[in-house]
């Protein structure tokens, strides 16, 4: 009988009844709860091999999305080594790291010119030291590429890196962004122009090794993906060298950007935010990446550890809480 089936409860939209105040301050720390914890992450991993490493680690974890998260780290471990043989070559770093992904087709492709003729370039190079890296070469097993969107394909994102690692005033580009902050008018679009790749013909024209040209040109990185590298990573790694450096300016430089941000794409865990928090009205208000990063932050701390039905969930009795400490008036 589904009407006797358990119904959830009425405190599930524990943030509609706030008021827009009480609820963008709740979301407002829980982002930097998360902001906090990112940057805590980059500092783990800055104490073992250095601030830049700790930046490189990240955005490569990062471009590997959830699925792929982890050998793209481990590719990024390889960079110090890779740096003397590569030098300032994208293309060289593009091989490079193609093979050690073990994503380069063993066979040419057969259905595009462009793509075969890239693809034995790549291996022109890569066959010569493919021997002495025999050990640290991914298992192909180790990515997952079912599902996945064309232009999120680690191709691409490898492509992209190697970009990223041709260029020896990038680290530098990105402190002067930072720096320079007050003086733009449109952050996130100087940030994307900085994270653009350079005019590579080849990935502009296909998304993979092996698939055929596009009807139309594609850039390695938009809009959206720079809003996740610097929700994710570009923004708490600042905030965290700000905090070790004990600079309050540049750390309240950092926040004010957090919560400045436009809001990023949709995707499923703000769906299941959106459906378990907030109901319509609410759900408009959420303008800003930083307020989405404060959703998502709640869905891990508190939806992530219950089931369906939010029973015994602990977030309704805790926004009840927050909200009776509120000043009269």
């Amino acid at each position: 009988d589904l009407h006797s089936f358990p119904t959830r409860r009425s405190s599930d939209l524990p943030l509609q009844e706030l008021t827009t105040a009480r609820r963008q301050e709740i979301l407002r720390q829980a982002a930097l709860v998360r902001l906090e914890s990112k940057g805590l992450q980059l500092a783990a991993r800055a104490r073992e091999s250095g601030w830049e490493q700790a930046l490189w680690t990240g955005l490569f974890t990062a471009l590997g999305y959830k699925h792929n998260t982890w050998p793209m780290r481990r590719l990024a471990e390889l960079i110090p080594e890779l740096r003397s043989r590569c030098g300032n070559s994208a293309f060289e770093w593009q091989a490079r790291l193609l093979g050690l992904s073990g994503l380069l087709p063993t066979q040419l492709p057969a259905r595009d010119d462009s793509s075969r003729a890239h693809a034995r370039k790549l291996w022109e190079v890569w066959w010569r030291e493919r021997d002495a890296w025999e050990k640290r070469v991914l298992p192909r097993a180790a990515w997952r590429l079912a599902g996945i969107r064309p232009a999120n394909h680690p191709h691409r994102r490898l492509a992209l890196a190697a970009n990223w690692q041709a260029r020896p005033d990038f680290v530098e580009n990105l402190e002067r962004w930072f720096l320079d902050l007050e003086q733009q008018s449109d952050p996130p679009g100087d940030l994307l122009a900085r994270l653009r790749a350079g005019d590579d013909e080849y990935w502009r024209e296909h998304w993979t090794l092996d698939s055929p040209a596009l009807p139309r040109l594609q850039p390695l990185i938009g809009a959206a993906r720079v809003t996740d590298l610097a929700m994710n990573v570009i923004l708490p790694w600042f905030w965290m060298r700000a905090v070790a450096g004990h600079n309050a300016r540049l750390r309240e430089r950092a926040e004010r950007q957090y919560f400045a941000w436009p809001k990023g794409e949709d995707n499923a865990v703000l769906k299941l935010a959106r459906q378990r928090l907030l109901g319509p009205g609410p759900a408009r208000e959420l303008q800003t990446a930083g307020l989405q990063q404060g959703l998502i932050q709640i869905v891990r701390d508190f939806c992530d550890q219950s089931n369906a039905l939010c029973e015994q969930c602990r977030f309704p009795d805790l926004v009840r809480d927050f909200d009776d400490q509120a000043p009269a008036g």
